[in-house]
C-alpha cells in the first residue's frame, strides 16, 4: 500500500495556497494594527467599553497571532519547515485570543452573533493554514 506520508512531488496548487494563506495573515496584521490605533473616544460608548476593557493580554494574544502567523506563511510561502512550528504559535495564541473574548465578561456581552462567527471563521483558517503547513512538511514539500 502507499504511504500517505511518502515524499511527493509539489502539488501545482502549493504556491497559491500559500499565497492566500501569507496574504490572510497579512491582513490579520493590518486589523491588529488599526485595534491598537484606534481612538477610544471616536468610538461609540458600548464599543469604547469594550476596548477599554480588554486585557493586555487578550491583545498581545492577538499580536503573536498575526506577527507569528505571518512570518510562518512567509517561511510557508519560501518552503521552510520553521514554517509550521511559527503556525503552531499562531494557533495556540489565537486559541488564547478567542478564550479571552468569551471568557472576559465585557467582551463577550459586547460581541454580536457576526463578530462571534468572525472570531471562528479566523481560528478555524488559522488552523487550516496550521494543518496546511503540517502536511507540507509531511509530504517532503518543505526543506
Amino acid at each position: 500500500m502507499d504511504d500517505p506520508y511518502s515524499p511527493r512531488p509539489l502539488a501545482g496548487w502549493f504556491m497559491i495556497a500559500a499565497i492566500a494563506s501569507l496574504l490572510f495573515m497579512g491582513l490579520g496584521c493590518v486589523t491588529y494594527l488599526t485595534h491598537v490605533f484606534a481612538d477610544p473616544g471616536a468610538m461609540p460608548l458600548d464599543q469604547r467599553a469594550a476596548f477599554e476593557a480588554e486585557p493586555a493580554w487578550v491583545t498581545g494574544a492577538y499580536a503573536v497571532a498575526v506577527w507569528v502567523g505571518l512570518i510562518g506563511t512567509v517561511l510557508l510561502v519560501m518552503k521552510r519547515k520553521a514554517a509550521e512550528w511559527a503556525l503552531l504559535i499562531s494557533v495556540i495564541a489565537v486559541l488564547a485570543w478567542l478564550a479571552g473574548l468569551l471568557v472576559i465578561a465585557p467582551l463577550r456581552e459586547s460581541m454580536s452573533a457576526n463578530d462571534l462567527i468572525v472570531a471562528l471563521v479566523v481560528t478555524a483558517l488559522t488552523w487550516t493554514i496550521y494543518w496546511f503547513a503540517r502536511h507540507s512538511r509531511q509530504r517532503g514539500w518543505l526543506r
